[in-house]
């Protein structure tokens, strides 16, 4: 059952399996990406490895430096400990599923960040990164 969308900045995600509902074995959550975006923050995931399946447009992912476009249909395995992040390069928006397993990744997390990030005015790196450790992320280092 899809929750809220929640608005993260130019994303907007929507929970199709909550962490909770799977007794926290899965979550899966949609993610729609406006056109010419680049985000998240290069992060990795300290407990949980992530799976993206493509469902609409072509989004480019940085994987421990590897870029590789996803087109509808394709999938790519991120494993836990890799530094990854997306964007999109395209004009139009872009949609895929995210696979967290196990499922220690709930809508918490984007819940916190689009608070932050509705403030107005650039986000504060500091307090992003605190929200991003507190649900198992790390941030890259800069550069």
């Amino acid at each position: 059952m899809k929750s809220d969308a929640i608005a993260v900045g130019a994303i907007r995600i929507q929970f199709l399996v909550d962490p909770e509902q799977a007794e926290e074995s899965v979550s899966v959550f949609e993610c729609t990406v406006a056109a010419g975006v680049k985000v998240p923050a290069p992060h990795s995931h300290d407990a949980f490895d992530e799976t993206i399946y493509e469902l609409e447009g072509a989004c480019t992912w940085t994987v421990d430096g590897n870029r590789v476009e996803l087109a509808p249909g394709e999938a790519l395995f991120i494993r836990r400990g890799s530094v990854h992040g997306f964007e999109n390069e395209g004009d139009e928006p872009v949609r895929f599923l995210a696979i967290a397993s196990p499922g220690i990744f709930g809508p918490s997390y984007f819940k916190e960040v689009g608070a932050l990030l509705a403030n107005g005015g650039p986000p504060d790196p500091a307090e992003i990164g605190a929200v991003m450790r507190r649900h198992g992320l790390t941030p890259a280092p800069p550069g």
